[in-house]
């Protein structure tokens, strides 16, 4: 089980005696096989009553590392972490409320909330948890931002003609992922009623069906480095289009597709690449969009796979060797004719395990390959592949 930090233990994290025990601990291995002998060096450095939170925040600082830029003082709890955006997707966010007065309803531990404080014109935080409201204070005061705090329930509106941005909680106090909005913590349907006629944003899991929100004026679906991290519901005048899909990357650079821009598209033979569109594409239901932006057309109208003879520039695609009606047993000889020996299967439109698939193939040989099934018109296809990354 998670460790549950109280008031007390935040306090004394942010103290001098209570940074300074943190540091002293950071180099201690913090393994399942190094537990006994770490709580012992843990108790060399700090008293009884707080090794559990200084062990379990120098866990945390370590996870955070990979999603919250800047996060080397910060404070955590572990479900807060996990909910956390990853900083590039906060901050694409953010900058879409630039110059705008915000009140994140749902703060926790300031993720999001201190990449708004950078750009909004004025800013306010709120939230129930005591423990997440002073741990936001804490991160806000390490960023260099200083927004308005309040405890308080976002079902119950604290200030006016605000965007209003929430991210409900999507687990059970089981610790099981819920998807459906009546689910969250607060309830989607009763956080929606609590702000009529209010500009909102709600960051929510890309999983959730449209349909279930017919008050949002625009679906964001936001990938990060290749995986689909998020959703976000736009409702107001801060909705500009009604699907948007956002590509981000960790070096800064990004791109966005609408569902403004032109879908007629083609279906026709293949060409000599296949391109995967990115999650964040696929999801939004933009696939035609992203092929006519670039020029490409379709295998079959029903598969998200595209095909042309030049892939779009920044992207990883795959140049066709051979392709044709799909067998197992013609495959196998395939791959064996090219001494393959490390096969990527990607698969759209047909039933197959790729894992198990692999394991029948039987793979031999020096070389590696790619190789993409799926379905055209009714009829398995494969297509042998050699993936590239395009400058």
């Amino acid at each position: 089980m998670p460790y549950r930090f109280t008031p007390a233990d935040v306090e004394f994290l942010r103290s001098a005696s209570g940074r300074a025990a943190v540091a002293g601990c950071a180099t201690l291995p913090l393994k399942d096989s190094t537990r006994v002998a770490d709580v012992a060096a843990a108790r060399r450095i700090v008293d009884a009553d707080h090794v559990a939170a200084v062990i379990e925040t120098v866990v945390l600082r370590r996870k955070s590392v990979s999603k919250v830029d800047s996060s080397a003082e910060w404070l955590f709890t572990g479900d807060a972490l996990q909910q956390a955006s990853a900083t590039p997707v906060a901050r694409h966010r953010a900058q879409r409320l630039a110059g705008l007065d915000v009140h994140d309803v749902t703060c926790s531990i300031g993720a999001d909330l201190v990449e708004i404080a950078r750009v909004a014109a004025r800013c306010a935080g709120s939230d129930l948890d005591e423990v997440r409201l002073a741990m936001a204070r804490h991160n806000a005061a390490e960023a260099g931002v200083a927004p308005v705090f309040l405890r308080a329930d976002a079902l119950h509106p604290t200030t006016r003609g605000t965007v209003v941005v929430a991210d409900p909680a999507r687990r059970d106090s089981t610790g099981r992922r819920s998807w459906r909005p009546a689910d969250f913590l607060p309830p989607l349907d009763k956080l929606v009623d609590a702000y009529p006629g209010r500009d909102l944003a709600v960051k929510c899991a890309p999983g959730l069906d449209r349909a279930e929100m017919p008050w949002a004026d625009e679906l964001e679906l936001v990938s990060l480095d290749g995986q689909v991290r998020e959703a976000c519901l736009w409702r107001g005048d801060i909705a500009t289009v009604s699907t948007r899909a956002t590509v981000l990357r960790s070096d800064g650079t990004q791109w966005t597709l609408t569902d403004d821009e032109p879908d007629e598209l083609p279906t026709a033979e293949p060409g000599q690449w296949i391109v995967d569109p990115d999650g964040a594409v696929v999801r939004a239901g933009l696939v035609r969009h992203y092929g006519a932006r670039h020029g490409l057309w379709q295998l079959d109208e029903r598969i998200a796979y595209l095909t042309g003879d030049t892939p779009p520039p920044g992207t990883r695609a795959f140049r066709v060797l051979e392709h044709g009606p799909y067998n197992e047993k013609t495959l196998r000889a395939l791959l064996r004719e090219h001494e393959i020996g490390r096969l990527e299967i990607l698969i759209r439109g047909l039933d197959i395990d790729p894992d198990a698939l692999r394991r029948r193939l039987k793979l031999q040989g020096p070389a590696e390959a790619s190789v993409v099934l799926t379905r055209i018109g009714r009829s398995p296809f494969a297509f042998l592949c050699r993936a590239e990354r395009i400058p």
